[in-house]
Protein backbone atom coordinates (compact mmCIF):
# COMPACT_ATOMS: atom_id res chain seq x y z
CA UNK A 1 0.00 0.00 0.00
CA UNK A 2 2.97 2.48 0.67
CA UNK A 3 5.06 1.48 -2.46
CA UNK A 4 1.76 2.58 -4.05
CA UNK A 5 1.71 5.89 -3.08
CA UNK A 6 4.97 6.48 -3.76
CA UNK A 7 6.43 6.18 -0.25
CA UNK A 8 8.81 3.90 1.83
CA UNK A 9 6.58 2.17 5.05
CA UNK A 10 9.43 3.86 7.66
CA UNK A 11 8.23 7.53 6.01
CA UNK A 12 4.67 6.30 6.25
CA UNK A 13 4.87 5.17 9.59
CA UNK A 14 6.73 8.39 10.55
CA UNK A 15 3.78 11.11 9.15
CA UNK A 16 0.74 8.86 10.92
CA UNK A 17 2.75 9.47 14.11
CA UNK A 18 3.23 12.98 13.61
CA UNK A 19 -0.13 13.39 12.35
CA UNK A 20 -1.58 11.46 15.31
CA UNK A 21 0.17 14.46 17.75
CA UNK A 22 -0.86 16.54 15.58
CA UNK A 23 -4.28 16.05 15.77
CA UNK A 24 -3.90 15.16 19.58
CA UNK A 25 -2.85 18.49 20.76
CA UNK A 26 -5.66 20.24 18.59
CA UNK A 27 -8.32 18.14 20.35
CA UNK A 28 -6.45 18.76 24.15
CA UNK A 29 -6.77 22.98 22.96
CA UNK A 30 -9.94 22.31 21.76
CA UNK A 31 -11.34 21.27 24.98
CA UNK A 32 -9.33 23.57 26.86
CA UNK A 33 -10.85 26.72 25.25
CA UNK A 34 -14.56 25.19 25.61
CA UNK A 35 -14.06 24.65 28.78
CA UNK A 36 -13.21 28.44 29.97
CA UNK A 37 -16.30 29.32 27.72
CA UNK A 38 -18.56 26.85 29.95
CA UNK A 39 -17.11 28.00 33.44
CA UNK A 40 -18.17 31.67 31.99
CA UNK A 41 -21.24 30.82 30.85
CA UNK A 42 -22.28 28.55 34.18
CA UNK A 43 -21.05 31.53 36.21
CA UNK A 44 -23.22 33.64 34.41
CA UNK A 45 -26.20 31.56 35.00
CA UNK A 46 -25.60 31.40 38.54
CA UNK A 47 -25.48 34.59 38.76
CA UNK A 48 -28.24 35.59 36.86
CA UNK A 49 -30.13 33.22 38.79
CA UNK A 50 -29.30 34.23 42.14
CA UNK A 51 -30.00 37.81 41.42
CA UNK A 52 -33.64 37.06 39.44
CA UNK A 53 -34.20 34.64 42.80
CA UNK A 54 -35.47 37.68 44.60
CA UNK A 55 -37.86 38.96 42.08
CA UNK A 56 -39.77 35.36 41.26
CA UNK A 57 -40.77 34.59 45.01
CA UNK A 58 -42.49 38.13 45.28
CA UNK A 59 -44.74 36.36 41.90
CA UNK A 60 -45.65 33.21 43.63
Amino acid sequence: MWHELGISAGTGLIILIALYFVINRAVINGIEESQAELRKAVRKGIEDYYNNKGDDDDEE
